[in-house]
């Protein structure tokens, strides 16, 4: 049930990779937007109440068209990333990341040993339900999943440059709305204030030189050109939610020709 990480590959490589926030609990959206040639999607288990079968059903709608399926957990603790990847999501955000000890818990839960701690059990779906050999399965599944990590605050951003060296972190993913929360009243929520794109900037510069890929959302199509343009390359664009709204919204005002 390991497939190929081809955006972990891509990341690898130094290629952006583009994919979206899936909020809803139909699978068949996976199925739309695996088919429309988004590379991945994160479940967004942190801002929507999924129980573990609804996830467990959208990673399965993944194999259909090949879409890499990722996870955000809850919180970022052992339990919550063996489980999304018991499923056979081929990654996980763990977010709400400040400390080294927290990164170094958020990391080894995604790994087995020798490279972490993930719980084994060779009977989930993530390993065929037992009928993988179990070495194949574990050196798979090291191999392919994809580590991201938050860096949402002022306190991660202070401790960045000793959580970049954990080897097996992947990605360090910039939440920029409660990073503008860290620097405060009169900058949150506000994408385009100084302090915050100085703060983004320096989280940039700080993970590409430590070869490490850079993520955060983009808005629209030309948002993410430019944070190409910037380093940024993993990527995820709006929401299923966002882009039926968006759709919804255009579709009204060209009907009232406003």
């Amino acid at each position: 049930m390991v497939r190929e990480n081809r955006v972990k590959q891509k990341l690898k490589n130094g290629q952006p990779v583009i994919g979206t926030f899936v909020k809803t609990m139909d699978p068949s959206m996976v199925e739309i937007l695996g088919s429309a040639g988004m590379e991945f999607f994160v479940i967004d288990s942190e801002h929507v109440s999924y129980n573990p079968e609804t996830i467990t059903n959208l990673v399965r709608a993944s194999d259909l068209t090949g879409i890499v399926p990722i996870v955000r957990v809850r919180e970022a603790t052992a339990v919550n990333i063996m489980q999304a990847l018991d499923t056979g999501a081929l990654g996980y955000h763990a977010p709400n990341v400040d400390t080294l000890e927290q990164a170094e818990t958020a990391v080894k839960a995604g790994r087995y040993a020798p490279l972490g701690n993930r719980g084994f059990a060779p009977t989930h779906r993530a390993a065929n339900y037992g009928t993988m050999d179990k070495q194949e399965y574990i050196d798979k599944a090291n191999k392919e999943v994809l580590t991201i990590i938050h860096c949402e605050t002022m306190e991660s951003l202070s401790n960045l440059d000793e959580i970049l060296k954990l080897e097996e972190l992947d990605v360090v993913f910039i939440g920029p709305m409660d990073l503008s929360q860290s620097l405060g009243r009169e900058v949150m929520g506000q994408r385009n204030h100084p302090k915050l794109l100085e703060a983004i900037d320096k989280i940039i510069e700080k993970v590409t030189k430590a070869g490490k890929a850079v993520g955060t959302v983009a808005d629209n199509p030309q948002m993410a050109r430019e944070l190409i343009e910037k380093g940024v390359l993993y990527i995820p664009m709006s929401s299923d939610q966002g882009m039926v709204g968006s759709m919804a919204k255009n579709i009204m005002k060209k009907f009232k020709g406003v």
